[in-house]
């Protein structure tokens, strides 16, 4: 127990939609009754998941729902999830920007939190004013700041714009600063939600390795919530995985990667979604064909093979300039390639009203490593306008096969099968 820095215990969250506190008088008062007998609050029997993506019919609901963990001193922690699964939500309790509905926090130590770009920056202040300003609000005093100001200036790469005022930085430069703050500033616990993504890719692996220093070097805990999964991969020691506002994993980073990513396969039972924009293309038919024209009757494609991608739709409106792409992406939602139309000169300068085009796109072989993919389908024209795109199109399933003559696995970490010949 000695090595636990921070316990969430029972911790809920509870929101009443569209108005600030209860919003009614009738429901201030119950409230106030129940707790001068000592009770419980009534409102907190009801309330409905977090799903943002269905309409509920109680105007309260669970951002988070008995949330238990224990972090251990040194540990980093990734905390990952879909969007409005409830990670955000629950750095701000831990970060106690906000407080719980139901539970507690336990902490030992100083707690430094990256929740949004500039957090507790003031624009008017020059970026060394900030420092100091932003190092008082995590509980520094002012002969430590002092102790580190020139290590965190050379570690932000702003010192040319270091006594210029903040609000002429960009949004890449206040998060630098920002984390250059938190980072030195020898926090026991420091929490850090997606800012990250807002920088650039040499200071993303220069961040990255700081709080790998903070972490390993100097034992200091780590909370970290990203949808990048490679940072996660490469900085967390465990993760937890939050989905509707609890959680539904809790292991090893790999593990709690591998979990989150199985929670994408719903999407391969999904069917495909048509979106017609501005009424131009109609009658929209499409089909798998297999290398020998065979159509493809199975999701299970063997690695190295070559498919034929057939569509046909009507024109009822006259457009110049037609443009046609596809999108591959993985269970992670990472874009593994993009096909158009341009990529063997083909061009559609105009498609005449009550025309009818049939397109084959033949691929040549298809070298992504085994697993999981899924395909969206767009029309546009200039490849600016959109005017039909169906999500989801295809889905499919990548299977190792004689095509290399690996005998083990090929690594599921690597995007692509390079082909290559050995002498």
């Amino acid at each position: 127990m000695s090595d636990i820095i921070l316990k969430a215990e029972n911790i809920s969250k509870q929101y009443r939609l569209g108005l600030v506190s209860s919003g009614t008088l009738s429901h201030d008062l119950t409230r106030w009754w129940h707790r001068v007998r000592g009770k419980g609050d009534p409102f907190l029997k009801i309330g409905e998941t977090n799903d943002r993506s269905t309409k509920g019919d109680s105007d309260y609901v669970w951002a988070l729902r008995d949330i238990n963990f224990e972090v251990k001193r040194g540990e980093v922690l990734g905390i990952i999830g879909k969007n409005g699964a409830g990670k955000s939500t629950l750095l701000k309790i831990l970060s106690r920007v906000t407080s719980p509905t139901t539970g507690e926090i336990k902490t030992k130590g100083r707690i430094a939190s990256l929740l949004e770009v500039g957090t507790g920056f003031h624009p008017e202040m020059t970026g060394r004013e900030n420092i100091y300003l932003n190092g008082a609000i995590l509980g520094m005093t002012k002969k430590e700041i002092a102790s580190k100001i020139d290590e965190i200036i050379e570690f932000s790469g702003c010192q040319r714009y270091i006594d210029t005022p903040v609000k002429r930085y960009s949004s890449g430069m206040r998060v630098r600063l920002a984390f250059a703050v938190a980072a030195h500033l020898e926090p026991d616990i420091l929490v850090i939600d997606e800012v990250l993504a807002v920088g650039d890719a040499e200071f993303q692996k220069k961040a990255i390795g700081k709080m790998q220093d903070i972490s390993k070097g100097e034992g200091r805990t780590v909370l970290f919530v990203s949808h990048n999964m490679a940072a996660v991969k490469n900085l967390c020691t465990r993760g937890i995985v939050l989905e509707h506002g609890k959680v539904v994993f809790e292991g090893s980073q790999s593990s709690a990667i591998d979990f989150y990513t199985s929670l994408g396969l719903n999407k391969f039972n999904e069917e495909a979604r048509h979106h017609n924009d501005n009424g131009v293309v109609s009658n929209f038919n499409f089909t798998v064909l297999k290398e020998n024209k065979e159509i493809l009757n199975s999701n299970s494609i063997l690695l190295g093979a070559r498919l034929i991608f057939n569509f046909n739709f009507n024109i009822i409106k006259e457009t110049n300039d037609l443009s046609i792409s596809f999108d591959f992406f993985n269970l992670q939602n990472e874009l593994i390639c993009h096909v158009t139309n341009e990529d063997s000169g083909y061009y559609i300068s105009k498609a005449q009203k009550g025309s009818n085009l049939n397109i084959n796109v033949i691929t040549d072989r298809i070298l992504f490593i085994p697993g999981r993919y899924f395909v969206n389908f767009w029309i546009g024209t200039a490849h600016i306008e959109t005017v039909y795109q169906v999500e989801n199109i295809f889905n499919f399933q990548i299977e190792q096969s004689g095509f290399t003559k690996r005998t083990k696995p090929l690594p599921t970490h690597a995007k692509l099968y390079l082909n290559t010949k050995w002498d």
